[in-house]
């Protein structure tokens, strides 16, 4: 049996090989995704560890989470700390650490490192004049406040030598610095495409933290001195809030930290990976039931002959194990290549990984191999289990062909159950907010497997309404319908591939379609001001108040308001207080009021919003307790409740009131309004105004709500690409169905072609085929993506209320196109394989 098996991969290589693709396919992918993700973390955490190497143990702040600290920032360390840890037994040396933001400009005014990260430091020499963290390569440290020092590659991507000046933004006004020095560092943010700027202490002190203060002092133990001994000895003169970590310990944490990172989009790589062998599975599926059905008589005579069901089951699930291993073996080396292409892709987007190996663990090759091959042999035991219940007689015979009425009402009534369950979950998931998720994913899945199993009820109706177009290519358009109907069961597979693809296409861009109808709509009602101003960047930065300053003296500005977020403790719970301009706020924002009105805010009379007012039983007139970020305590008022949105929420206040509770006052917003309105001229005229500022953002409502809309779009193209690859293994699937379908009714197609039908008529005929299979798979997607979308979107309309279901019809026409044209390309090598058949040889052919 074992030499069969092997015997007949030998003689059906051909017809394997679409099975070997599509196995390979989605194996590559698997190995590609875990290649990638194990390269990035891997050069990311050797490029960590290396920045701390000069780190035996680190000192922070240490904030106390309870009643009694303040709600206010960590606190910071001192210069005397910083001594007694240099003076402790085993220090060898210590030196202090300020890091804030600082955005550098090129030489045309653009800003360097994208935003990703803008860090401003400090150079801090010990005896020997030297920061052991950066080793200057041209010119020398900065000493005194207007000097700077820039790393290697932000000096080589801004093409600033030692001796030029550099336009800096630390909080939003322009400072003009010189550049005194370029270092190299090991510091990961740098590798990865961020910018670091080294001013001195003093000055960095000034401009991130508070004179003599620091945010993290680092020792260097003695030689002899372990860091365990060395923490030890720091702990004992530590105050309070502050704490001691070696550095062992603080590179073993940022490897973890990176690795949890890498984790999310290892887990979203691999759910398409699995997508494209899910796809793979239906080509598996009918790959091996054909072939099994065409040796029917070959396995007949072995049974015949005194082989039994298991080793008939047997012999199939050998040659499944043989493809599976050499798709296993080819996907592995193909993911390799998709891994190193990866990092690639990465790099030229601006990214800048750092250097390091191509990772192919162990793991990688196991888990490759293991993939291929089980779901492989799995996809093939239906159909070796099948053929193997076959009697040797009736096999011989050929009476087994026509599935039983029997079996087909089974088949649906368990399709009809499932696909009913399936709606079932799916709408209840929908109405059940932020809970659904689950129910919903789950419904999802059973209604899939559902519909794959109706696929050969739903066939027919849906291939007999394609009969009237059918009918006008004539004779070669009725054998195509009659054919695509002939095998319910082969149709409804390959049909259903595709089906997976773009269902998941659908929905997804239903839902990206939706959510900008609903952010445009956010944006426009809840925004009355013509601009929003805000530091740049990847994350929300403090703003400095001479920016608001600066555009209130401009004369287009009718309306302006800062908006300042302050941590405190409202009625014994942690939240954010955010003040505003009372006389202004009322014409830059748009909010409904359940209670009172914006003329009630001023002093100690705040507006709640309505989530927060039922969460506490509160309403206008309620006193409500606070602790401000500074640790004073006050009562504010409550004079207004108003149905907060995502653009503005929570606690308002007066800026007078909260302002001399702050720690350090900035801004995170500034809202205004102009003469006429929101123009390019009136934008230029603010740019120009705060000094072309490269880290600061202007923002009118387009802009502000193509900005959060960016980050969908951009996930939006990752996952076409992504479920690129499930649609590839589906054109693989129709391909391979076509082809075997072909060998299948050789000696039909030969009596074709002996009773007049030319070879063209095949052509059009097999294309036609492959046209009516593709686009019942297409329309079933596109129903199934619009449902899912659908009911995705009532989930996310619970956070975003503004969310509106959008059919993109365009784009949905777009995927009935794409579907037919993957009829007609799927078809091109079959139907010339089916018209260059010799018709005699063909009648001939078993």
């Amino acid at each position: 049996m074992l030499r069969t098996a092997l015997r007949n991969v030998l003689a059906h290589k051909a017809r394997l090989l679409m099975t070997v693709l599509a196995v390979m396919l989605g194996v590559a992918f698997v190995a590609g995704t875990l290649v990638f993700t194990n390269t990035i973390s891997d050069a990311y955490q050797k490029s960590s560890q290396k920045g701390f190497k000069g780190v035996d143990v680190a000192i922070a702040p240490d904030k106390k989470d309870d009643d009694s600290a303040n709600p206010g920032d960590a606190p910071r360390l001192s210069q005397q700390l910083l001594d007694k840890a240099a003076k402790a037994p085993g220090a060898g040396s210590a030196f202090g650490v300020v890091k804030g933001n600082a955005a550098l400009a090129d030489k045309k005014g653009d800003l360097l490192g994208g935003g990703f990260s803008n860090v401003g430091g400090n150079y801090y020499p010990g005896a020997d004049g030297k920061d052991p963290r950066y080793t200057m390569t041209e010119g020398r440290a900065p000493k005194a406040a207007g000097e700077i020092a820039l790393d290697s590659k932000t000096a080589e991507r801004g093409e600033y030598k030692a001796g030029d000046s550099i336009r800096v933004s630390v909080d939003g006004p322009v400072r003009t610095e010189k550049v005194v020095g370029v270092f190299t560092t090991d510091d990961g943010n740098v590798a990865a495409g961020g910018t670091l700027a080294l001013y001195d202490t003093v000055t960095a002190q000034k401009l991130f933290a508070k004179p003599g203060q620091f945010d993290e002092i680092d020792v260097k133990a003695a030689a002899g001195t372990s860091q365990a001994t060395l923490k030890s000895a720091i702990d004992k003169v530590l105050p309070e809030q502050a704490k001691a970590t070696t550095g062992k310990k603080l590179a073993k944490d940022q490897a973890k930290a990176i690795e949890d990172g890498m984790s999310s989009m290892q887990t979203a790589m691999l759910v398409f990976a699995g997508i494209a062998l899910f796809v793979g599975i239906f080509i598996i599926v009918n790959t091996f039931s054909m072939l099994v059905a065409q040796r029917t008589k070959e396995l007949a005579l072995m049974r015949a002959v005194g082989a039994t069901r298991r080793q008939v089951t047997r012999s199939v699930l050998i040659e499944a194990t043989f493809v599976g291993a050499v798709a296993a073996v080819v996907g592995l080396a193909a993911g390799v290549g998709i891994g190193a292409a990866l990092r690639s892709v990465l790099n030229s987007s601006g990214a800048n990984v750092p250097d390091g190996p191509l990772i192919v663990a162990p793991t990688t090759v196991l888990v490759s191999v293991l993939v291929g091959v089980v779901v492989t042999v799995l996809s093939a035991w239906l159909p070796g289990r099948r053929a193997a219940k076959i009697p040797p007689v009736a096999a011989m015979n050929s009476v087994h062909a026509a599935p039983t009425t029997r079996g087909l009402v089974v088949r649906n009534t368990i399709g009809s159950i499932l696909a009913a369950a399936g709606i079932a979950l799916v709408v209840a998931g929908a109405g059940m907010g932020g809970d659904g998720q689950g129910p919903m994913a789950f419904g999802a899945a059973v209604l899939v497997i559902g519909v794959f199993v109706l696929t050969p009820l739903l066939s027919r109706p849906l291939i007999a309404a394609a009969s009237p177009v059918l009918r006008l290519f004539g004779m070669p358009g009725k054998l195509a319908r009659q054919n695509a109907v002939r095998n319910p069961r082969r149709t409804a597979a390959t049909a259903s591939a595709l089906m997976v693809g773009l269902t998941l296409i659908t929905g997804m861009t239903v839902i990206a379609g939706s959510m900008q109808k609903g952010i445009d709509k956010m944006a426009a009602d809840g925004l009355k001001s013509d601009y929003v101003v805000s530091m740049g960047g990847t994350t929300p930065r403090p703003m400095s108040p001479d920016v608001s300053k600066t555009l209130s003296k401009l004369p287009e500005v009718t309306a302006i308001s800062s908006l300042r977020s302050s941590p405190a403790r409202v009625a014994g719970d942690t939240d954010t207080l955010t003040g505003v301009d009372p006389k202004a706020i009322k014409d830059l924002v748009n909010v409904d009021f359940t209670e009172g009105s914006f003329g009630a805010l001023g002093g100690t009379k705040v507006l709640i919003d309505d989530k927060i007012a039922d969460e506490n039983h509160w309403k206008v007139g309620s006193t409500i307790p606070v602790t401000y970020e500074d640790g004073s305590s006050g009562r504010l008022t409550v004079g207004g409740v108003y149905e907060g949105n995502q653009m503005i929420r929570g606690v308002m206040l007066d800026n007078a009131t909260v302002t001399p509770h702050m720690t350090t006052v900035a801004d995170f917003q500034v809202m205004l309004k102009t003469k006429g309105g929101a123009t390019q001229d009136t934008k230029d005229l603010l740019k120009k105004t705060l000094g072309e500022n490269p880290a600061i953002k202007i923002q009118n409502k387009q802009d502000t709500s193509d900005e959060i809309a960016s980050a969908f779009t951009l996930m939006l193209n990752m996952l076409y690409g992504l479920l690129g690859m499930a649609v590839i293994v589906a054109v693989l699937g129709v391909i391979n169905t076509l082809a075997m379908s072909v060998f299948e009714r050789s000696k039909e197609i030969g009596m074709l072609r002996a009773i007049g039908l030319d070879r063209a008529g095949i052509k059009r005929m097999v294309r036609l085929e492959s046209l009516v299979i593709s686009l019942f798979g297409g329309v079933l997607g596109l129903g199934l993506g619009v449902f899912f979308g659908w009911a995705a979107g009532e989930l996310i309309a619970t956070e975003l209320p503004s969310y509106e279901l959008v059919l993109p019809w365009a784009r949905m026409g777009l995927f009935v196109l794409m579907s037919a044209l993957v009829g007609v390309i799927a078809a091109l090598w079959p139907a010339r394989r089916a018209s260059k058949l010799n018709m005699l040889a063909a009648i001939k052919a078993e």
